[in-house]
């Protein structure tokens, strides 16, 4: 009733091999078994080669968990999607209006056969207007007046006044911009709909000397899964055999294959190049980057962005005041002075038609969704247009050091021993008890004493001290291990070991503590270089119209200051726990500027969470960072931050532009439509025109380069 038309959900029609020699009898069973549950369409069975199509509408595997319960024998072969529907019945639509529309002028300006001519103009009408008028009576009824409204009246009161020509010419051009506009929307959101399509179905699990292809949402952590050249990897993973190039753009934005061997990171949805490859799942197909990419394009284009509310809202009372107003110039002239009752229903009519909203509601739309898809192509994921928009106004930038502005990869450097205890000793009291955790720091020190041969001693109780360190019992001893700062608090500091952190922290080293039953033991100094493109980036963030860049971090003040040096950042934060990232932002917030937070930790979310626009580092970055990002840099690139500035800029700027078209060309018209000067035919081009004028010009965001 409110106008939608209602369709069935996209089916999938798998394929499965059956495997032994199952009695015809009991194939018919399980195909009536399957064929109760109603999201199961249609399924035929091939005895020549035992293959089993089923058409579904619900995820393949559910289907595998019912003929696994059917005792059969099956190998899943793969899936393929139906095409749900298509553009082609407008554009038989708009062949046959514009072929009766053809006859109609040749018989009416060539002939003297004026009933035949009108008979065509009628069939015109009819053949291109039956949805619009459809649309427009929805619209009538529920009392929310659109452009299908207005044309639908428009072209009836031609019809009244003996307009054929025109009634006619309207609905044919204002059925071809509405295609037009169809198609450029659909062009706009394609290389979302390619990421769908594009993904894994299929995996080859290896078990024991055997594979057998599964569907990719039956992959558990720890399968083993082989990866053909050619083939796309169905899982995140890390390879345990072979070495390849995988093609990581889709996931990444980068078009340079990325070379794989032992041990390497891989990621769903990429493609393996030339290397036959065995992978070790870690995370299951929902799990996955890619599905998390998957699924946040579709949420982004849900969200709407201010100025799209605001033409929706604007729209929404802007259709009534326009009818009033038709309707007005139609009645008031003729019964107030007299005036020909024809001449100013028509004028009235070509005010219908001119104030047609389409143009400026499709002004903002189009643009924002081509800003979107140019940002998934260069591997950011942005969670709607409200952030994209409104990064436009970001003057501020608060930056996490370590994973952010660093590699993130730290290396330990040296262990300084107290206490006359070994070196050996103190990393295998940290490495035991940061093994439990994932802080690049922890991870450090874990990586360095497996490199050393040291062996881990069994820890108990361990508790995760925020932003601080950690701490366990070790051989029933107490075990810490963290910053400088958590020793101070427990107040198990002293002057003398204060010199020994000095030097460390000239260095531009981390320290990190080690005590046991509160003493301190030795001190870790840990590495951890900056990005090579880290300068060049804020450098060219300042240029692009940041005021303001601030560096948060849990370090030390020293190794802070040494790096904010480097930088050129003069706000800098140090020993920062994660309320106290928070609470520098929103002091930020309170200072009238609008703040981006870039971070990749769990220590980052509470602040990634009270920016106006929190940006994660996706590669590295936990779990926790990602789902509280407002946007996300898939494959960790700074030099996306500036490129992301100037894709909002430019999206905003030509969002502004196209409402300024739109209006210019309505009032210009408009004002040539009160007098008389203005036809039908001019008021559906000025519209048709407008509206393409605006779709193109808003597909320039999808050429927005890094």
């Amino acid at each position: 009733s409110a106008g939608y038309k209602i369709v069935q959900p996209k089916q999938a029609i798998s394929l499965f091999k059956i495997s032994g020699n199952y009695s015809p009898t009991m194939i018919r069973e399980t195909v009536k078994e399957l064929e109760k549950n109603r999201d199961i369409t249609k399924i035929t069975y091939h005895s020549g080669d035992s293959k089993l199509n089923v058409n579904h509408t619900i995820p393949v595997a559910e289907i595998v968990s019912l003929l696994e319960n059917t005792n059969l024998d099956f190998t899943f072969i793969g899936t393929k999607k139906e095409s749900q529907e298509s553009n082609r019945t407008d554009m038989i639509r708009i062949i046959i209006c514009s072929t009766f529309l053809t006859i109609g002028l040749i018989l009416y300006y060539t002939t003297a056969m004026e009933i035949p001519a009108k008979a065509s103009f009628l069939m015109a009408i009819l053949s291109g207007g039956y949805p619009v008028a459809l649309k427009g009576w929805k619209e009538l009824r529920s009392l929310k007046p659109g452009m299908n409204l207005l044309m639908s009246v428009a072209v009836i009161g031609a019809v009244i006044l003996g307009e054929w020509t025109e009634g006619s010419m309207v609905i044919f051009l204002f059925t071809l911009a509405q295609y037009l506009e169809s198609w450029s929307i659909t062009r706009a959101r394609n290389s979302i709909g390619n990421l769908m399509e594009e993904r894994p179905v299929t995996a080859r699990v290896v078990d024991g000397n055997k594979t057998r292809i599964i569907a990719v949402e039956m992959v558990r952590k720890g399968d083993i899964v082989a990866v053909k050249p050619g083939e796309r990897i169905p899982t995140d993973g890390k390879i345990i055999s072979g070495s390849s190039f995988i093609d990581q753009s889709m996931i990444t934005g980068e078009s340079m294959p990325v070379k794989v061997s032992g041990n390497s990171v891989v990621y769903a949805g990429t493609l393996n190049k030339n290397g036959y490859l065995q992978i070790e799942a870690t995370s299951t197909y929902p799990e996955s980057t890619y599905n998390k990419i998957t699924q946040l394009a579709t949420q982004a284009q849900t969200q709407k962005a201010p100025q799209q509310k605001f033409v929706e809202k604007f729209a929404r009372y802007y259709t009534p005041v326009v009818m009033f107003a038709a309707l007005s110039i139609a009645v008031f002239p003729p019964l107030l002075a007299d005036l020909s009752w024809n001449e100013w229903i028509y004028r009235a009519l070509v005010l219908l038609v001119i104030a047609c909203p389409c143009a400026f509601v499709i002004s903002t739309p189009v643009t924002i969704i081509s800003g979107l898809t140019n940002a998934i192509r260069k591997g950011i994921m942005i969670k709607g247009g409200l952030y994209l928009e409104n990064f436009s106004k970001v003057n501020t930038i608060a930056f996490d050091k370590t994973g952010t502005l660093t590699r993130g990869e730290p290396e330990v450097q040296k262990v300084i021993s107290l206490q006359s205890y070994e070196e050996e000793l103190i990393l295998s009291f940290a490495a035991s008890l940061e093994m439990h955790s994932d802080h690049p720091l922890a991870q450090a020190i874990v990586s360095h004493t497996e490199k050393q041969s040291i062996s881990f001693k069994k820890s108990e109780n361990i508790q995760s001290l925020e932003g601080r360190g950690v701490s366990g019992v070790i051989n029933g001893e107490t075990i810490l291990v963290g910053s400088h700062r958590m020793f101070e608090e427990k107040g198990i500091c002293n002057g003398d070991l204060h010199e020994d952190l000095q030097l460390i922290e000239d260095e531009n080293h981390t320290a990190v503590l080690v005590g046991k039953n509160n003493i301190i033991i030795g001190i870790i100094a840990i590495t951890d270089k900056l990005r090579e493109e880290s300068i060049s980036v804020l450098q060219e963030l300042r240029r692009s119209g940041i005021r303001k860049i601030s560096l948060l971090t849990g370090d030390n003040q020293r190794t802070a200051a040494t790096i904010g040096k480097v930088l050129d950042i003069r706000d800098i934060h140090a020993e920062l726990l994660p309320e106290d990232k928070l609470k520098i932002i929103n002091e930020l917030r309170r200072n009238n500027d609008y703040v981006a937070m870039v971070g990749d930790g769990i220590n980052d979310a509470p602040a990634l969470a009270a920016a106006d626009i929190g940006i994660a580092m996706a590669v590295r970055g936990s779990d926790t960072a990602l789902e509280t990002a407002d946007i996300a840099l898939m494959d960790d690139d700074l030099t996306k931050i500036p490129y992301l500035k100037k894709l909002s800029n430019t999206t905003i700027k030509i969002v502004k532009q196209n409402l300024l078209i739109a209006l210019l060309l309505k009032f210009t018209f408009l004002a040539l439509a009160i007098p008389g000067y203005a036809t039908l035919w001019m008021a559906v081009f000025a519209d048709m025109g407008a509206s393409l004028l605006v779709i193109f010009n808003g597909l320039r965001a999808l050429q927005v380069k890094q």
